[in-house]
């Protein structure tokens, strides 16, 4: 077996999380121009907050000796910091949008792929040869998948970057943070943290008004209950066993949804180019999976054991 039940597990939860993202782009997009970047991030994480409190109230009441490390100070840190990271990084992402195009976008934003295992060696992680040309094969494809010609540089673009930045830290830091506590309890006290941030922004440089949010209220449902309520709480329980240069890998799948939805909602047509690019991603994904190291050495050994001279019986 080449992999774990936990780390298959894992593996399956992270993909389907990147299904409801690439999905929800979609309704991120058309959201733009009806509420405002902070307002729009804000009352979506908080309805996922609601999501993920409605489940904690008929679930099971969980057995603190399973998170030994975790108390109400820590947990309120741990989740604080992932939530003022979340917050920055979707909203830098959300008002990009407003001065970029959705392509430029994608890639920038698909940059995250190579900068967690970067900086993840900072933190001393040792990253698998499979994970690493997995990370540059999706980043090629999103390549493909997105930039076309005529492509230039936009003042949106930076505010992505600083996005992909600050998701990057977020994944890194979920990576470290999420075995110690609860994974419902981690997911709401991050949503609740970058929902109150954000609608606190919003109150201080937006405007809103019930027409507006009956206006873009099925892309903040949508954006709400399964984008934040379901596929981040999906995101905390893999990475408890997933190392974060791998889930990014895997995360870069968002990319192709995102483009294959934007196909089947809003007819955008996906020409060669960007199915090659989706091509790509999803190579860079199954690669990312198999431990080429230890296939290697397996097949070297195998060789050696073939061109070894056999012994005579006499």
């Amino acid at each position: 077996m080449l992999t774990s039940n936990a780390s298959l597990r894992a593996s399956a939860l992270m993909l389907l999380a990147s299904l409801i993202w690439g999905t929800a782009f979609v309704a991120q997009t058309v959201s733009i121009g009806k509420v405002g970047p902070f307002y729009y991030t804000g009352l979506r994480f908080v309805l996922g907050a609601a999501v993920v409190l409605a489940v904690m109230a008929v679930r099971r009441r969980p057995d603190p000796a399973a998170h030994p490390a975790s108390t109400p100070r820590r947990l309120l840190r741990d989740g604080g910091l992932l939530g003022v990271l979340v917050a920055v990084s979707i909203s830098l992402q959300q008002i990009g949008l407003e001065s970029t195009t959705v392509a430029n976008a994608g890639f920038i934003s698909s940059f995250y792929v190579v900068l967690v295992p970067l900086l993840g060696l900072l933190w001393g992680r040792r990253i698998g040869a499979g994970v690493w040309l997995g990370a540059l094969l999706a980043m090629l494809g999103m390549y493909f998948l997105s930039v076309r010609s005529g492509y230039s540089v936009r003042h949106g673009d930076w505010l992505e970057l600083g996005g992909a930045l600050f998701i990057t830290g977020q994944m890194l830091l979920l990576g470290r943070v999420a075995p110690r506590h609860d994974p419902l309890q981690l997911a709401l006290a991050q949503f609740v943290v970058c929902g109150l941030l954000c609608l606190g922004a919003g109150g201080l440089v937006e405007t809103i008004s019930l027409e507006a949010i009956r206006q873009a209220a099925w892309t903040i449902v949508y954006g709400g209950a399964l984008s934040v309520g379901v596929a981040y709480t999906l995101q905390v329980v893999a990475q408890r066993d997933a190392i974060p240069a791998h889930a990014a890998v895997i995360f870069s799948m968002e990319g192709v949804f995102a483009a294959l939805a934007a196909w089947v909602v809003l007819h955008q047509a996906l020409d060669a180019r960007a199915l090659f690019g989706c091509a790509l991603v999803f190579s860079g994904l199954v690669i990312s999976q198999l431990p080429l190291r230890t296939l290697a050495n397996g097949m070297s050994a195998r060789l050696r054991r073939t061109a070894s001279p056999q012994a005579i019986d006499p």
